[in-house]
């Protein structure tokens, strides 16, 4: 696994003093272009307690490593937040690649000025997380995301930076989790109450199924129709805190019953985990989708479809095909390229992508599918060789057999997951041939 770094530089840290929590951002990118320091909003948050614990919870996945803890390094991977507008999102990854946590703070529980519309890393410190653990019910709590000239010029020499190293394991799975949220359903549901005791009735560890049965969420040893699977119940552990806020709780899974997603509803505002199949397992999201980016087109259609984009809440297809002059088909291959590549988000509740784009160096974002990339190697080199609705990939460990019907090869890769990661690089080279082969024909 290779690993970039990325530098975090803040004009000052982040602190909350007297009820005014200032957040200092990073580099990131806003509606006028890539910006040092983005100012993106200032006003009050309405609802101080559930908003200042939830945020906390994405602090504290970005700091988790749930498969094999081990003792919390020197580093700490800052949180994302996106201002789109009507909203704040913050966003955070777990080291060990495996839950995914968004805080989405809606219109109802802001009320302020909105400066510019982006997205940017945020300094989450050991002095301010204590601070966000003291506020209270009735505590005040002014935001601003981003911190305004007065305050950084009477913090003379007070600059951060932090450089961390970004696996791109986890790089990856931050982008691609997005793709993975886009084909859930809502699962379940519970209100309330109902939703304390389900949450903290859950075993701690083991691997257990959960379905919705009448009004209740019910908890199967073994996979039953419509259930989700959650592997690791201690990775939702940062719902916990949150549970005093609880209106309700909503549960989203494939229709494979694999990952899983966990929403908490509070009043003004979203929490939600993403966890992936197993405990131990990242996010490898780009298995599902890399036919679709293996062709030229989706490539082509991001770009165009890319360039419409403005930091909106909620990406609407319909209006997007139609400045895109291209069909919505097309419109969602894109999105789903662009959503790997961490330009854009995934809503569960609304069902709907939204415009975001991860603050690290490009470098580090292009190359997020090496299994792609190696295929389109093999393409180049000649190495395949098409026989009916069969192939032969020659590579230097040998002759790999692909069925292009069943997607099935004779490679290591697929004997081991059986096609439930996505294609192996045989696979996708065989199809990528086939294609350009039936384009020629034509």
């Amino acid at each position: 696994m290779t690993s970039a770094t990325q530098a975090y530089t803040y004009a000052a840290p982040s602190s909350l003093v007297d009820g005014r929590l200032g957040l200092a951002t990073s580099g990131g990118r806003a509606l006028s272009g890539p910006a040092v320091a983005p100012r993106f909003f200032s006003g009050v948050v309405t609802q101080a307690a559930p908003a200042a614990a939830a945020l906390l919870g994405v602090a504290d996945v970005a700091l988790a490593r749930y498969h094999q803890p081990q003792a919390r390094p020197g580093w700490v991977r800052d949180p994302v937040v996106t201002c789109n507008g009507d909203r704040l999102r913050f966003e955070s990854f777990s080291a060990c690649g495996g839950v995914y946590a968004r805080l989405d703070l809606l219109n109802g529980a802001l009320d302020g000025e909105v400066f510019d519309r982006g997205t940017t890393n945020v300094d989450v410190n050991a002095p301010l997380r204590e601070a966000l653990a003291r506020i209270g019910a009735r505590d005040p709590l002014h935001l601003g995301v981003g911190l305004d000239e007065l305050v950084v010029t009477t913090m003379d020499g007070a600059v951060v930076e932090k450089k961390v190293p970004l696996p791109e394991r986890w790089l990856r799975g931050f982008a691609e989790v997005q793709v993975i949220a886009s084909g859930m359903d809502q699962r379940g549901e519970l209100a309330g109450m109902a939703a304390v005791r389900f949450l903290r009735g859950l075993p701690r560890k083991g691997t257990v199924w959960v379905a919705q049965a009448g009004r209740e969420l019910k908890v199967f040893d073994r996979q039953v129709p419509d259930s989700v699977q959650l592997a690791g119940p201690n990775r939702l552990g940062t719902l916990l805190p949150l549970l005093r806020f609880a209106k309700s709780l909503r549960v989203y899974g494939p229709a494979d019953a694999s990952s899983s997603a966990w929403e908490l509803e509070l009043p003004g505002m979203r929490y939600t985990l993403t966890l992936s199949p197993e405990r131990w397992r990242g996010f490898s999201g780009e298995g599902a989708v890399l036919d679709d980016l293996a062709t030229d087109e989706a490539e082509n259609d991001a770009d165009v479809v890319g360039m419409l984009l403005n930091f909106e809440p909620e990406v609407e297809i319909g209006l997007l095909a139609d400045r895109a002059g291209m069909p919505a088909a097309r419109v969602r291959a894109a999105l789903t390229q662009l959503g790997v590549a961490g330009r854009v988000g995934y809503d569960l509740s609304e069902a709907a992508h939204f415009h975001r784009e991860l603050p690290y160096d490009k470098d580090n974002v292009i190359l997020l599918n090496p299994r792609l990339a190696k295929a389109r190697k093999l393409v180049d080199a000649g190495a395949v060789r098409l026989e009916g609705e069969s192939a032969t990939v020659h590579t230097s460990g040998g002759a790999r057999r692909v069925s292009l019907a069943d997607g099935s090869c004779t490679c290591e890769w697929w004997w081991d997951h059986r096609g439930s990661r996505g294609p192996c690089k045989h696979v996708l080279a065989a199809r990528i041939v086939a294609r350009a082969a039936v384009e020629t024909s034509r």
